[in-house]
């Protein structure tokens, strides 16, 4: 639109509670009748994109604009907007506007309302379609027309609550989806959650609550555009009949009152599904378990123990929690529900090896059950079986057998020792020495660490000097130390499983695909070529990259599949000519790991070990830069 078509609808907006004559608009916009008349066909157009927007004519007393609030300020706002929004703003409200819009929205329109050019709001509609398929809805280009949103209702709903992930895959702040609803509204069912909460304890943690406040504000939105949501109700008539549906009574009858509107049957399904989705009673093996969640739990602990050879039987709180956390779950998908999980990034890149094997063995799960549980929900899996192994570990680790080197009296000593004991409880100190005795009592007997107070030459045992009185820089270096001893040998273990596994013909430089997917079709069958895998690998593999992505940040992907299509240990490596997308990052170095049954003890170290290179932004750089495939061999050897 021209100014004067700007200036006209600043007009109608400002004078919306009343009619205009097309002469009192003429002389107020200087210039003629005709030409008002003309601009109010290109306003109208301009105005498509607003739901409720509709330019009323009535004979012999002109035109008026009539819009709800909301979209009026918005359309204000786009108006008297000088510069232009950020590229997050831009592709929030975008998205926002596809969804709630039942009619097409033109590239021009876009263009001309966020002052950019057609290549730009083009590149902002690609991604923008890339991220309606998560939520199983399509962006349709229709000739002449603009674009849509086409799929169903639920989904549409799904996609809205989450609108912050399109520019933020970490964890993001519900403020600027809130922005786009009328603050009242906003403030109305915030009070209203935290009353129904005060009554009932519905709500388990802040993260549901701004969930399901986002959700009733969709809710509303939806309602008061006649696009209401339509549901089949698999539960039947059993949905009106439990605690929640009275629940969502209660709550929805004073949302009505306050708002002065009225929620179909339908929405109050909808939203007592919400409140069963997030309901999170304690489990206990005392009390009768939904039959389904049993099994599912005990299918994947069976599995996990499967691929990682560790025995998760008797841990109690493992079970208890997967039982809490899987009802929740299943619901959820029941219904048709998706979470964000605003940790998923920093779980797949802090426990790799776990997250894999909880992957891989999801996919027997849903296999067995028709369950298809996202990567969002099985990283919240991985942190409960990564608890279990902590606990595990606790239990079963061995003390160190530490000696004390302390040249300044028993008094000293054994004051450090007591200080020791009393920090560090893995410490069987086997005595407080002076210096002279230190090649007599490792003759005799077998230590692990020496903590002394002095340097020490010529002594083959890991050695930390610490002040006599163990102060807090002293505690602080002694777990570094500590630390980097464990890591030291989890990674000599790891580099030396790379250096047996990686042979020259397996690794591949300035590799140039497109696709991540491509990436890993071309190493797997580079291995079913040398028969270390079967025919069905290659398949599995691009099957398990699909279900998640297996980039573990720095800018490395670790690949893999089922231990049964591995015929022979190997891991073929890719070095790629450009970085390429995979998931929510760039990646440039790909490991595919073909680990057999029997070297499964090989894959946590092995994982480990390349996460830990991933760390390493020197080695990263220099292995991209390599030149040749001994190069490669050398780095990582």
């Amino acid at each position: 639109m021209n100014d004067r078509q700007k200036e006209l609808v600043r007009t109608l907006i400002l004078n919306s509670n009343e009619f205009s004559h097309v002469q009192d608009l003429s002389l107020s916009l200087d210039c003629s009748e005709k030409t008002v008349r003309n601009d109010l066909k290109v306003v109208e157009e301009f105005l498509s994109e607003y739901p409720s927007a509709t330019l009323v004519r009535k004979p012999g007393a002109g035109v008026h604009l009539s819009i709800e609030a909301e979209e009026k300020s918005r359309l204000f706002d786009r108006l008297s907007q000088s510069k232009p929004k950020s590229q997050e703003d831009r592709l929030i409200e975008i998205t926002y506007q596809l969804l709630v819009s039942g009619r097409p929205v033109t590239l021009n329109d876009l263009a001309e309302q966020y002052y950019m050019n057609k290549p730009t709001i083009k590149a902002d509609l690609n991604q923008i379609s890339r991220w309606l398929e998560k939520f199983e809805l399509e962006l349709i280009s229709k000739q002449r027309l603009g674009h849509i949103v086409k799929g169903g209702e639920l989904q549409k709903r799904n996609a809205l609550a989450r609108l912050p992930e399109i520019v933020s895959s970490t964890f993001t702040k519900s403020t600027e989806m809130l922005n786009l609803f009328p603050a009242s509204e906003v403030n109305v069912v915030r009070k209203l959650l935290g009353d129904m909460q005060h009554h009932f304890s519905v709500i388990s943690t802040e993260g549901d609550f701004e969930s399901l406040l986002i959700h009733v504000l969709v809710m509303i939105k939806r309602t008061t555009q006649r696009s209401p949501i339509t549901l089949e109700d698999s539960m039947g008539s059993s949905i009106s009949e439990t605690e929640e549906y009275g629940i969502a009574t209660w709550f929805l009858n004073r949302l009505e009152r306050m708002l002065r509107m009225s929620f179909p049957e339908d929405e109050r399904k909808y939203f007592t599904r919400h409140l069963l989705s997030s309901k999170r009673n304690h489990y206990s093996s005392e009390r009768t378990s939904n039959i389904l969640v049993a099994k599912v739990v005990d299918q994947l602990i069976f599995q996990l123990e499967n691929v990682t050879m560790i025995d998760f039987s008797n841990d109690r709180t493992l079970n208890d929690g997967l039982h809490t956390h899987l009802e929740s779950t299943i619901n959820r998908l029941h219904y048709g529900f998706t979470i964000h999980n605003p940790m998923l990034d920093e779980i797949k890149k802090m426990y790799p090896y776990m997250f894999s094997m909880v992957v891989l063995s999801l996919e027997k799960v849903e296999q067995a059950h028709d369950l298809i549980i996202p990567e969002d929900e099985a990283a919240y899996l991985v942190l409960h079986f990564q608890a279990s192994i902590e606990r595990l570990q606790k239990q079963r680790n061995k003390l160190k057998k530490v000696l004390i080197v302390c040249d300044l009296g028993v008094g000293m000593s054994h004051l450090l020792q007591a200080k020791l004991e009393q920090t560090y409880k893995g410490f069987d100190i086997i005595g407080c020495i002076g210096e002279w005795e230190i090649d007599d009592v490792l003759n005799q007997s077998s230590v692990d660490l020496i903590i002394s107070t002095k340097p020490l030459q010529n002594i083959e045992v890991p050695i930390i000097v610490v002040s006599p009185l163990l102060e807090a820089e002293d505690k602080k270096r002694l777990d570094q130390s500590l630390k980097a001893m464990e890591r030291g040998n989890s990674e000599e273990k790891g580099l030396g499983a790379i250096g047996r596994l990686l042979d020259e013909e397996s690794i591949f430089l300035d590799v140039k695909l497109e696709h991540r997917f491509e990436v890993v079709e071309m190493l797997a069958n580079g291995l079913v070529e040398k028969e270390r895998v079967t025919e069905a690998f290659p398949h599995n593999a691009l099957v398990r990259e699909r279900s998640s992505a297996t980039s573990i940040g720095g800018g490395v992907a670790i690949p893999h599949a089922h231990p049964e299509e591995v015929q022979r240990s190997t891991v073929a490596l890719a070095i790629l000519h450009k970085p390429l997308e995979w998931g929510s990052e760039q990646v440039s170095i790909v490991f595919l790991l073909a680990m057999t049954k029997e070297d499964k003890t090989m894959t946590k170290t092995l994982i480990q070990t390349i996460s830990n290179i991933s760390r390493r932004p020197d080695l990263i750089q220099k292995l991209i830069r390599a030149q040749e495939v001994a190069s490669v061999c050398r780095l990582l050897h």
